[in-house]
């Protein structure tokens, strides 16, 4: 194998760090904004409260509640959270694959 090949295989194996980063940033921001959105559009089970469950979030991501505001805001804290796991999943791929053989 030639040693543009063997560099071929190495570009192709790596990630884009930034773009698994967005990519995890709006998966996880659009899914808590929409999430929230949904149980309040549903409304309550009798005899309970909306979301709960949910609800419980606002003690890891200060001011976050389950109301249209609360969902702005945990999208944002989302957000941030998913980029920051996104691209440190396609750092740590990077640098397995770096000294991995092709």
């Amino acid at each position: 194998m030639s040693t543009d090949e063997t560099e071929l295989r190495r570009a192709v194996a790596r990630l884009n760090s930034r773009a698994w980063g967005v990519a995890g940033a709006l998966v996880l921001g659009v899914g808590l904004f929409a999430a929230t959105n949904i149980l309040i559009l549903i409304g309550p089970a009798p005899g309970t409260e909306v979301g709960g469950t949910l609800g419980l979030l606002g003690f890891y991501l200060p001011g976050y509640s389950v109301s249209f505001l609360g969902s702005l805001i945990g999208f944002v804290y989302a957000f941030v959270i998913g980029y920051i796991v996104g691209r440190a999943v396609g750092t740590v791929y990077n640098r397995l694959v770096k000294d991995f053989p092709a």
